[in-house]
């Protein structure tokens, strides 16, 4: 029985145990099963990488390689306080075929036939499977399996383990392991008492995607991925089913999940959902990976956010901070939420425009308006740059890579916003924000202020005498009447004079 009063979820922060050790898990999942003394409680699944503890301790550089340390596996009754019950497969294991090797994306399913849970995870060009009696392991090599003759390639893309909960039966979920077009479900079984795939069914074939995975709802089925963006956010894609094995539609044309569009799916790729059958209703959780020590966009490695829909429709809500009731299922918007989208600037990868993929001219969740000088266009040798790369020491000062740019070649008057609006399941409150910002800025200046507007009213905080040290500027006190909010900069300037945004937040009052 999974008891639970309303607990806070913050994302864009590194997330820790009830006795403060750091979560390391990435590339996993979560799964609900019975322990020894039959208490169900949800079991979370990861990959502890090295590089994780050298980020979280020093955020202000990346990283080019993955030193696997081990599976992690924690426990909870609430989705939100977690215990550390073990490293459950070891370094020592996946290295007992003497190949230092990937060791990636994994999932878990329990198999009545052996009593067994058994953990499919990627170990270099193959799947490894291990088992265990326990859901907290020890897990041991079982073995591995070549997925040419099924596929084509012998490794999967990306993949993940999916429990139907009509039938009990558990799938792994996963990509074609060469351009990653192609999205396939396999039921796990036994077969002569080795664990394995026991069919293979191709359900999408088109655009490369990755981070497969899938949900239930309303009695479909919804299968997720992302782009093909190697460690840095995309959109979460969907399509649907009546049937895991489809078809799913609309036919080989996976669409663009309503709400992630804003800031990349809150600065992340899908890694796996989470289905919350409570005693009001049923949640969906979209589990996002942001492998911010291999992209460097932004702080903490899990962003979960829940999930509404309208009909049959995915909605994503991009929030900071949200409270979950595991045990009813319901969930609501916490006071603390940064209602700004994109404020690092972490979604776009490129500096912006761009002529490589994705093409864009705009930032993510952002309209630059020019008002005087070069127009932007994707004519880089003409157009400015909308983003400025963040050096390492400025990191120490600022989020991420990226951070806002406002500048020209020629003499220049430009404004940057973003509209924020109510939804049905989001709504922005009524009442007084603060609006703040950490800047710098050159000399060349001739007027800079932020500026907020809310029921045909405006707000604004000029910005004198100019510091290129990063330092926060506030602007309190925003009336926010009718659900609407435009935030955003003003700046007219000489030419080559700048100004540097980053770590955006609106914020309601107390």
């Amino acid at each position: 029985m999974i008891h639970a009063q309303f607990a806070t979820i913050q994302n864009d922060r590194f997330w820790y145990t009830n006795d403060g050790k750091p979560i390391n898990s990435q590339g996993g999942g979560i799964f609900r099963f019975a322990n020894a003394t039959g208490e169900e409680k949800y079991y979370w699944y990861g990959v502890h990488y090295a590089e994780a503890d050298s980020f979280r301790n020093n955020p202000t550089n990346t990283f080019n390689q993955c030193t696997f340390e081990a599976v992690t596996c924690y426990s909870s009754t609430d989705l939100v306080h977690w215990n550390f019950e073990a490293n459950v497969l070891s370094k020592s294991e996946v290295l007992k075929d003497g190949r230092n090797t990937w060791v990636g994306r994994l999932g878990v399913a329990y198999l009545p036939e052996t009593q067994q849970y058994a953990m499919l995870v990627q170990h270099g060009s193959e799947v490894l499977i291990a088992v265990s009696k326990q859901p907290t392991g020890p897990f041991t090599w079982h073995r591995k399996i070549n997925m040419q003759s099924m596929i084509g390639t012998s490794n999967t893309g990306d993949q993940t383990v999916f429990t139907d909960e009509n039938t009990g039966k558990s799938f792994l979920v996963y990509s074609y392991g060469k351009g990653r077009n192609k999205i396939y479900v396999s039921e796990i079984g036994v077969v002569n008492g080795q664990v394995g795939l026991l069919d293979c069914t191709k359900v999408f074939e088109g655009e490369s995607r990755e981070g497969n995975c899938m949900f239930q709802y309303n009695g479909r089925y919804y299968m997720a991925a992302s782009n093909i963006y190697g460690w840095d956010a995309s959109y979460a894609y969907y399509l649907m089913a009546n049937d895991i094995r489809g078809p799913y539609t609309p036919v080989n044309n996976m669409q663009v999940m309503k709400g992630c569009e804003f800031d990349y799916a809150h600065v992340s790729q899908t890694g796996f959902f989470v289905s919350i059958h409570g005693s009001k209703q049923t949640s969906i959780l979209y589990c996002g990976d942001r492998w911010a020590n291999f992209a460097g966009n932004g702080l903490g490695y899990n962003q979960w956010v829940p999930l509404s829909f309208e009909d049959s429709v995915p909605i994503f809500h991009s929030l900071h901070a949200w409270d979950l009731n595991a045990s009813t299922g319901v969930w609501k918007v916490n006071p603390l939420n940064n209602y700004a989208l994109n404020p690092s600037f972490e979604a776009d990868r490129k500096a912006i425009p761009s002529l490589v993929k994705p093409v864009q001219q705009q930032l993510t969740g952002w309209h630059s308006e020019v008002l005087q000088g070069n127009n932007i266009s994707l004519d880089t040798s003409i157009s400015p740059i909308l983003n400025h790369a963040n050096t390492t020491a400025e990191r120490h000062m600022v989020t991420g890579e990226r951070s806002l740019s406002m500048s020209d070649k020629t003499a220049f008057e430009r404004k940057v916003y973003q509209t924020i609006s109510s939804t049905y399941h989001v709504p922005l409150p009524n009442g007084r924000y603060t609006f703040s910002a950490m800047a710098k800025y050159s000399a060349g200046i001739e007027k800079l202020e932020l500026f907020a507007t809310s029921n045909q009213q405006t707000y604004r905080l000029p910005l004198h005498s100019h510091t290129e040290t990063w330092h926060r500027v506030t602007l309190n006190n925003v009336l926010v009447k009718n659900g609407q909010a435009d935030i955003g900069f003003y700046i007219k300037a000489n030419a080559l004079a700048y100004c540097h945004i980053d770590d955006v937040a609106f914020v309601q009052e107390k």
